[in-house]
């Protein structure tokens, strides 16, 4: 049987087809030191664990009814999608082993978007920073190899971190997906220090030349996690941006656009990382509601979805989704 072209991402506007749709789990590290790795959060929700012994315990033990309000929140944005005929897969739970699996450092299955992502017709494994998020592809990987069996595009990793110093090894190459934004030929690679690195970009630079894809690096404050929480690209002509959070200001390519800014406070918030369905359709919460003026006086429809208790993990709306197809002629 002749394979199709069911993958290829254009954009981050362009209308989307098919989505992984994340699920909701979280173990915290069992090693206190492991704890660094949520220090970019906001200080409130910080506070929320302060005095908790968190150590080692599962979210939903710890906190059932933000876990049951967690499932819901995903389950509420399943429901805008499918409204708008997106086929949305979701990946497995993780397995008992796998929760027991370097079991030091935690494990989560919370956030889709960066332990893999879709560029053109290319499915990309990324390399994640943080310890505890290395081998969050694992539930997902069953999706990817079907998905691409039965279609025309690549499936390839990026290299596996270098650790010859040590888990603390800042080598990678590193890659997250939240720092991957499409613009046509035109990816957009952030790089804060926190997730992404020079050596991963450099690595995807190298792959996607293949294609004639332009790649441009994205500088960022080192409280910045990823290119996609300062931002998103709404339609063509149309950004949603924080500047402040930008070392070297608005990208060359996007220095025209039209710009809704967001402050470097409400960044922290995930104001940025709301969801296009396509150039007219855009989902957000609705916590920010001047940013949510501000899209409908550009004539854009705005979905609204309560993810209060994502955010206070550190993604929205993007974070809990990724691709495969994003395309008009698909």
């Amino acid at each position: 049987m002749d394979k199709v072209q069911t993958i290829y991402v254009e954009s981050e506007f362009a209308p989307l087809r098919t989505v992984v749709l994340t699920q909701s789990e979280l173990v915290f590290p069992h090693e206190k030191d492991n704890g660094g790795d949520y220090d970019f959060l906001p200080e409130e929700i910080l506070d929320l664990y302060e005095g908790v012994d968190i150590a080692g315990k599962n979210y939903k033990d710890l906190f059932p009814e933000r876990q049951r309000q967690w499932e819901q929140e995903r389950e509420n944005l399943k429901t805008i999608l499918e409204k708008y005929g997106v086929r949305v897969l979701r990946p497995r739970l993780l397995t008992d082993y796998e929760k027991e699996f370097n079991k030091e450092c935690g494990c989560s299955n919370f956030f889709v978007r960066d332990p893999f992502f879709t560029i053109g017709s290319s499915v990309i494994e990324g390399s994640l920073h943080f310890f505890h998020r290395r081998n969050e592809i694992w539930p997902v990987r069953d999706i990817l190899m079907q998905e691409t069996s039965v279609s025309d595009a690549f499936y390839v990793s990026v290299p596996q971190a270098d650790m010859a110093t040590g888990i603390d090894s800042e080598a990678g190459p590193f890659l997250e997906g939240g720092d991957i934004l499409i613009w046509g030929k035109t990816v957009f690679v952030g790089n804060s220090g926190l997730a992404s690195n020079h050596n991963g970009f450099l690595w995807l630079k190298s792959y996607l030349s293949h294609w004639d894809y332009r790649v441009i690096e994205v500088p960022l404050r080192e409280d910045v996690l990823h290119l996609d929480c300062a931002l998103s690209l709404v339609r063509e002509g149309l950004m949603i941006i924080c500047e402040e959070a930008m070392l070297n200001g608005v990208p060359e390519p996007l220095k025209n656009w039209d710009r809704i800014s967001v402050s470097y406070q409400d960044v922290a918030h995930l104001a940025v990382n709301g969801l296009p369905v396509n150039e007219q359709v855009y989902i957000t919460d609705p916590a920010f509601e001047q940013l949510v003026g501000e899209l409908e006086k550009r004539n854009i429809h705005v979905e609204l979805v309560d993810f209060q208790i994502s955010r206070s993990l550190g993604g929205s709306l993007r974070c809990s989704t990724q691709p495969l197809c994003r395309s008009y002629f698909i």
